[in-house]
């Protein structure tokens, strides 16, 4: 059955009356966030790590292990630890004591960041991003198979952990050559443009002689009652947040057409109705061919307020929609060959 799960940096949005909340009731928000996401039924909830001042989540580990312990049976993960500027040993333990505490719901995406703050943060070289991350996760692969054993060990089986890639062949091949699951970050386009990336993950395992392994989608959000009311919310702040980081980085300004564009069937922005979203959303999987999508829910400066609707609405609504479509998929497939086999 496809995994369904939510992701969010603890963006620091607006209160109602239009002003920043502190990143302290970011956080406090995101608790309530993950629990609620637990209480209608979602796979996982992911909380990635940053150091910026419009995200508040530094140390994923402490905001999920406060999330454990209110929820019973969602799967804990980060979205993404940047594994670049960290030790392997501390963030292999950090998450072994999660997993734990919330009775083996942990699990961890390693990745290099989409931002580059932490490299002076923690006194890094950013002209070593590659060699860092290759070093670091070599180092972190050996860990899941007990070399050496550090303390806690993982209570049963193995630490699930995925490899997160925006778009690098390198680390798609990366992730094949340790066997680990991978992750697709797709904040902008086409999802069918990943395709090759998917390809060439699966012919990398068969020529390493690896079993298959899971390939899930990152991609952001948000739901309404209606596209229009969805769109309405989330449009403002969505594109203040990539108007920001686009200034950073050197990008053009973006408007409403390039919102409209992204939040259309071709673009990587799942926003809309339920029904809208869960067939988006299949339809990535169906032509992905993923184990696992994750939306990214909270958006720059989108209030408190509608993120909860909008996690009420996925596992609730959009949930169930997509499981129905790909099972209705599954089932003319299945009946198409049935018919050719009958046929021939």
């Amino acid at each position: 059955m496809i995994e369904l799960g939510l992701d969010t940096f603890g963006d620091v949005t607006f209160d109602t009356g239009g002003r920043p909340v502190s990143q302290a009731q970011a956080l406090r928000n995101v608790v309530e966030e993950g629990v609620l996401a637990d209480q209608v039924g979602v796979d996982a909830f992911g909380v990635g790590e940053h150091h910026r001042p419009d995200f508040a989540v530094s140390a994923p580990e402490v905001v999920l292990a406060a999330i454990a312990g209110q929820t019973k049976r969602i799967v804990l993960g980060s979205a993404v630890t940047v594994l670049s500027t960290d030790d392997p040993i501390r963030v292999f333990q950090r998450f072994s004591t999660l997993n734990a505490i919330s009775n083996g719901r942990a699990e961890v995406i390693l990745g290099r960041g989409s931002f580059t703050e932490s490299y002076p943060l923690f006194g890094y070289d950013l002209a070593k991003y590659n060699e860092l991350f290759e070093e670091k996760l070599d180092r972190f692969a050996k860990l899941l198979d007990g070399q050496p054993v550090v303390y806690p060990p993982i209570e049963h089986g193995r630490l699930r952990t995925w490899v997160g890639v925006g778009g690098s062949p390198e680390s798609v091949v990366r992730a094949a050559r340790h066997g680990l699951p991978l992750t697709l970050a797709i904040i902008g386009g086409s999802a069918k443009r990943f395709l090759p990336y998917v390809e060439l993950y699966e012919r990398a395992l068969k020529e390493l002689g690896r079993e298959e392994l899971p390939i899930a989608v990152h991609s952001p959000g948000h739901i309404a009652e209606t596209d229009d009311q969805a769109r309405e919310d989330l449009w403002p702040h969505y594109m203040a947040m990539m108007n920001r980081i686009g200034r950073e980085r050197g990008w053009p300004t973006r408007g409403r057409d390039d919102f409209e564009r992204e939040a259309g069937p071709d673009g990587a922005l799942y926003v809309g109705s339920p029904e809208t979203v869960a067939a988006k959303i299949a339809r990535t999987v169906a032509d992905l061919g993923l184990s696992r999508f994750d939306l990214k829910y909270s958006s720059g400066t989108l209030p408190h307020d509608k993120l909860m609707k909008s996690i009420e609405l996925f596992g609730t609504k959009v949930m169930p929609l997509v499981r129905e479509a790909i099972d209705d998929s599954r089932a003319a497939v299945s009946t198409q060959s049935r018919k050719a086999a009958e046929i021939a």
